[in-house]
């Protein structure tokens, strides 16, 4: 969960200019990659009232460490309707993820945990609050892994910026034959 802030007061809502305020915590906040629609747009209204039900689907961010926040990807119309419904849109991240050993290491266990739950014979007085504390346990396991981002990186195209439309126009052509 996100803390309030983020679609609060650092969520930018101007276009194309805002303001980012690094100046005591950081800033932690959502940045739109387009102007946002008015809160009574046809679309937002479509959307709001999914919104009220809890049937709006998540909108896409994108974990960027020297923004220290979020880019807004996806969902544009859909954070606009939640927020003016004052909810806090249901979110997805795409963020490096720690390296993959670390990763492997940290969840080895939990099949094998998983594997004593399911054959593990509980006995005394009460077998099921037993198998419910092992369960929490298990899960409390799982809680702890550290979920950060880790620092997001990017490396330039060797060849530049030629290079860069050089593929993409490869990719193009190659994607409207596909069609």
């Amino acid at each position: 969960m996100f803390p309030p802030y983020v679609w609060g007061e650092d969520f930018v809502t101007a276009w194309p200019y805002g303001h980012l305020d690094w100046g005591k915590n950081g800033w932690n906040g959502v940045v739109p990659l387009r102007k946002l629609s008015a809160p009574d747009a046809p679309r937002v209204k479509a959307y709001r009232k999914r919104a009220g039900d809890g049937t709006l689907a998540p909108v896409l961010l994108w974990w960027i460490t020297a923004l220290d926040g979020w880019l807004l990807l996806d969902g544009h119309d859909r954070a606009v309707a939640a927020l003016a419904e004052d909810r806090a849109p249901h979110t997805v991240v795409l963020a490096m993820a720690e390296d993959e050993a670390t990763s492997a290491e940290r969840f080895a266990a939990l099949p094998q945990r998983e594997e004593e739950l399911r054959t593990r014979a509980f006995g005394g007085p009460d077998p099921e609050r037993q198998r419910a504390a092992f369960l929490r346990g298990l899960n409390d396991y799982a809680a702890a892994i550290p979920y950060e981002e880790a620092r997001t990186r990017a490396w330039p195209i060797p060849g530049g910026p030629a290079e860069w439309d050089a593929w993409m126009l490869e990719f193009r052509h190659a994607h409207d034959r596909d069609e």
